[in-house]
């Protein structure tokens, strides 16, 4: 039996542009957000994504939404903290 961590990853396609979920994330909240904002003309939701980055996303009544989850491999990095960021080109220092 393996000792290996994991932890639950929730992907969401918005109109073909794939995004992985900052662990924090409610994704029942997330769904309800999403089903109000197409009720409308067009409304941005905030999320935060993997990499503790804050992305907005207009929805609209023809927005296409696709929500998955995943078990994967435990990272520590991923708190859903956007004052703490650490995707992008000094991950790798």
């Amino acid at each position: 039996m393996s000792d290996a961590k994991t932890m639950i990853q929730t992907e969401v396609v918005f109109d073909g542009t794939s995004y992985l979920l900052a662990q924090d994330q409610d994704v029942g909240d997330l769904r309800h957000r999403i089903e109000a904002a197409a009720k409308t003309g067009g409304t941005f939701i905030d999320v935060v994504v993997v990499g503790n980055r804050s992305v907005s996303l207009l929805i609209t009544p023809t927005s296409r939404v696709a929500i998955s989850v995943a078990t994967v491999a435990y990272d520590p990095r991923d708190t859903g903290d956007i004052d703490f960021p650490y995707s992008g080109y000094y991950d790798v220092l």
